[in-house]
Parts: structure tokens; sequence; C-alpha cells
């Protein structure tokens, strides 16, 4: 059994760059990358479009919206973040909490959806708590297992717990909640999005356990994960670093496929490498610009509908 992906929704940039809004807790986002801004947006054009050609060879259909200028999105290359898709046909924009990504709900992206026959029932917008300066980020805040109702959440400044709580009620899943660190200049400091130190596949769980300094929250995500079966496959804080937490399955026809960066595969040893292959094909692309001056990797690129 698994989840019927229909397909996935991209956003070709227009204006990425690194965001000093978002830089205030995305410790992820290097601060010395000395690129003018034209060579980022170029290189990240680049890296987006070689991304979006690997999925579609795997056979996965893939709705790229060219973003524009009307207005001032660095990172609408992150669609996940603003937007989920559900197998009842529902939609969930969420709160964000850099002024100018909450810019990214776009109506005209979900006009391109339904010209594009994906069929939106409802719609529930969660974005008012913003007024409130409570935020939740889709599925940077939210790793969702799907397949078993339940949703991994790590607190921080973006995923907030009343409305994490919120969500599952809506949509019938467990939470499961815990916080998660990682070390910066020498402090430990609050994982700004969960999908950084975690992946849900169908048969498997790629996570960084040495980031749960809780050992009974760590106790508590190791026996949820054992519940349903799911092998839990470590990996370490630098691992962590290379975005080796921030892939994504996508599963087309039985198929299984891991997308993930080439920085975060190259960081993988080969006993970690060994059990992926036994449930999943692996996807590698190079978006070395993107993860620098964003912060967040392939996974955050990739917006899944399930319609």
């Amino acid at each position: 059994m698994s989840t019927n992906l229909h397909s996935v929704l991209m956003i070709r940039p227009s204006s990425f760059r690194r965001n000093a809004q978002t830089a205030i807790n995305n410790y992820f986002q290097n601060h010395e990358l000395n690129l003018k801004n034209d060579l980022i947006l170029k290189n990240a054009i680049l890296e987006f479009d070689t991304l979006v050609f690997k999925i579609k060879e795997c056979g996965i259909n893939v709705l790229v919206f060219q973003d524009d200028l009307k207005l001032d999105t660095p990172d609408s290359i992150y669609p996940n973040n603003w937007i989920t898709f559900h197998s009842d046909k529902r939609i969930v924009t969420y709160p964000m909490y850099a002024k100018n990504r909450r810019l990214e709900r776009n109506e005209e992206v979900l006009d391109f959806l339904e010209k594009n026959n994906i069929q939106i029932n409802e719609l529930i917008d969660y974005s008012s708590a913003e007024e409130n300066e409570i935020f939740l980020e889709g599925t940077g805040s939210m790793v969702l297992d799907r397949l078993n109702k339940k949703a991994y959440c790590s607190i921080s400044d973006r995923t907030n717990e009343n409305l994490v709580y919120e969500f599952c009620n809506d949509f019938e899943y467990m939470p499961i909640i815990f916080n998660s660190f990682h070390d910066h200049k020498g402090k430990r400091k609050l994982i700004y999005h969960t999908n950084v130190m975690m992946c849900i596949a169908n048969d498997y769980c790629v996570i960084c356990l040495d980031a749960i300094d809780n050992k009974e929250e760590m106790k508590k995500v190791i026996e949820s994960l054992k519940d349903d079966h799911k092998e839990i496959i470590t990996i370490s804080e630098y691992q962590l670093e290379q975005f080796a937490g921030n892939m994504i399955e996508l599963r087309k026809d039985k198929n299984s496929f891991l997308f993930m960066s080439k920085s975060a595969y190259n960081s993988l040893d080969n006993s970690q490498l060994k059990k992926l292959n036994t449930y999943s094909e692996l996807v590698h692309s190079s978006v070395n610009t993107i993860e620098k001056c964003g912060g967040g990797s392939v996974r955050c690129m990739i917006a899944e509908i399930f319609n």
C-alpha cells in the first residue's frame, strides 16, 4: 500500500537570492557565499531545470510554474512551505515566518493548477495566524507520514505546536512532537524545519537522531517509527548539514525513487547507500547554489500532489 502520487508542483524562480529575512533563524544559509545576485539566480535556474529533468526522467509528472517579478519572492523555489495537497482534494495554505515569503501564496498558482486538471474541492487557509505571530510552514514544519497518518514536527519559531494540533485535528493525523537542534558557532540552535533532519518514506525513515537532545523525545520518535515497521536509517549531524535529511521519496507505478542533492548523496557512506538502495532508486542532482543561498534543498523544492 502507498499514497497515490499524481504530480509534483515546482516553481521556477525569477528572483532567487539569499533572503535576509529568513537568515535570522535559518542557520543552513551560507553567509559567506561571495556571488552577485544575477549569478546566483543564473546558477539556481540551471540547478532547478536539471532537477526537473531528472524527476521527469523517472516518469513523474512535473507541473512547473514560472514565477514572475510582480512581487519580491526570493524563496518562491520552495513551495512546500506555503501549500500542501491532500488525497481528498483538499489543499492547505500556511502562515509564513518571513514577511516576504507570505507573498508566495499566489492565486495564479492555483489557477495554473486548475488549468492542469488538478481538482481542488476545498481550500483550508491557516495564514491568518500570522496576525498573532503564529507560524506553520507546511511540509517544512511537518514531515507527514501520509500512509500511517502521522505528522512528525520539530518545534521552532516557524512551527507552532497549537497549529500542528489544529492541522492534525482537521486531517486526522497523529502529532509526534519533539525538539531538534544542531551546532552553530559552538551553540545548540533549534533546527528551523523538521524536513532538514528527517525524511519519511513508505518503508523507511532517514533521520538524524543525534539532533534530538531529549532522550525521552528521541525514544518517542523511534517507537513511533518502529510501530509502523519502518527501517530507521540514521545520519550524523555532519550529514544533516549536507542536507542528507532533506530527501523525498516519490512513488510511481509501484516504483520508488528517492531524490536528494548531490551534496547529500556524497555525504552518505556505503552502508547507508546499500540500505537505501534496497528500497528505492537513488536520484541525486546538484543544487549547491540553492542550498547555500536558500538554506533548503531538494525536498523543499517539491510539493507533492495527491489527486
